[in-house]
């Protein structure tokens, strides 16, 4: 079982159990001030019985429940903006006998001081019984007034995953005037994996030669993987595209997560705006955006954009939207060209958990005798010039240690991340 501010994950009936449902809901319900709840969740086969037993609990505990059923990440957060709370039931990208919990407080994800009240045993002093009502939310119609109506009918070809974003995203594409066309609609039958990010795509790809663009989605619609013309882009892709679209509509102030790619930032400097980095994880780039009062940005390894003013989260719906808008627009393909010349690898090795801060100092201590500017913000990120860099860093959420590069030179990237892999194969052999 994973416990982190990206939310509590585990295999669903092994390491993850009803029992721990209620214990960790019930610890949050003392965090909840305004006594409301949104909760909902995504198409996972366990999530109907987590969702009925996270309700019974937070009404136990005197929480009015804001049922939304089957719904995708960012309408949660959307509806919590307007409640005070919410819990997402959904494991994100992993695997489909996985399940979890994601906590919201005041619209944003927990923060670090808020994981340990909710992982350690709160004592609840009841004062009445909650009541549940079901809602509908209002996202569709409040995203169409940030991205407008488009003109030209352009031609979309939606792959859906199985997930919960299905009949989310196809209205609203319709509804700001887009073609649309869906495939694996439903999490049975459907052709891939949960995660868009590492799965081939074979599908969308195909269908997308007949399209503008293709979008796939993951299991609860908050990351977004973009397919151009038979080719399926890296996830920094869709996070350029969602800040292009950003400094057309005039935004300046960025955050961008430590392994998002360099030539993002190039893109935004080159066109006056500023960049700050955070670390990986859309809790730690959205409390760097309200540290230094910024209006967009993102995660570039989980194809996540943020808009803020909209949503705290990853916004894989709004920013289809937000992308189909730009598409006859010379902003499209100046960032589309701009990103060709860099080339990135994103690698993970599978490390036990007890073993990676071990892993990683090592790997630090070599990187810091070698190279000159060494980032530790999270993990160990060296700057080998200026459009070459290599980030090693443990998973928050599975027990694997993830490889990032990228530079301008394909054979240098490839030779950097090789190395680095075999040297944290060597450490990992020895230290199990």
């Amino acid at each position: 079982m994973k416990k982190t501010i990206s939310g509590i994950r585990g295999i669903f009936g092994q390491d993850l159990n009803l029992k721990d449902i209620i214990e960790f809901t019930n610890n949050f319900s003392s965090l909840i001030k305004s006594q409301k709840c949104v909760i909902g969740r995504d198409t996972r086969p366990s999530g109907k019985i987590i969702q009925e037993t996270v309700s019974a609990v937070l009404m136990k505990n005197g929480i009015d429940v804001f049922d939304l059923g089957m719904v995708p990440t960012p309408v949660i957060f959307r509806e919590a903006r307007k409640y005070g709370s919410g819990i997402i039931i959904s494991s994100s990208h992993n695997p489909i006998e996985w399940n979890g919990m994601k906590f919201i407080l005041d619209g944003k994800g927990i923060n670090e001081k808020e994981l340990p009240q909710i992982i350690n045993h709160q004592e609840i002093v009841k004062s009445k019984i909650g009541k549940i009502e079901e809602i509908k939310s209002t996202y569709i119609e409040d995203a169409t007034k940030i991205i407008g109506k488009i003109e030209n009918s352009p031609k979309i070809i939606i792959d859906n995953g199985g997930g919960a974003a299905k009949d989310f995203v196809v209205n609203l594409l319709k509804n700001i005037g887009c073609d649309t066309e869906i495939i694996n609609q439903e999490l049975i039958g459907c052709s891939r994996g949960p995660d868009p990010t590492s799965d081939e795509l074979i599908e969308v790809t195909e269908i997308s030669n007949e399209k503008e663009i293709g979008f796939a989605f993951d299991l609860d619609g908050d990351r977004l993987v973009v397919v151009i013309k038979g080719e399926k882009q890296t996830p920094d892709v869709t996070l350029g595209l969602g800040i292009a679209k950003a400094l057309e509509l005039g935004y300046k102030k960025f955050v961008l997560s430590t392994d998002t790619s360099v030539s993002i930032e190039k893109f935004i400097i080159e066109k006056g705006g500023i960049v700050v980095r955070s670390k990986v994880g859309e809790a730690n780039v959205i409390e760097e955006m309200l540290k230094n009062d910024s209006q967009a940005g993102g995660e570039g390894s989980s194809g996540g954009f943020i808009l803020p003013e909209f949503n705290f989260c990853r916004e894989g719906i709004l920013t289809s939207g937000l992308i189909s808008s730009m598409l006859e627009s010379s902003k499209f393909s100046e960032i589309i060209n701009y990103m060709k010349n860099y080339f990135q690898i994103r690698e993970k090795i599978e490390v036990d958990s007890i073993v990676h801060d071990k892993v990683i100092e090592n790997i630090k201590n070599e990187l810091t005798k070698k190279y000159s500017k060494v980032d530790t913000c999270d993990g160990i990120k060296a700057i080998i010039d200026e459009d070459t860099w290599i980030l090693i860093r443990k998973s928050n959420t599975e027990d694997i240690i993830r490889i990032s590069g990228e530079s301008n030179d394909k054979e240098k990237c490839k030779t950097l991340v090789s190395n680095t892999i075999e040297r944290v194969k060597k450490y990992y052999d020895e230290f199990k």
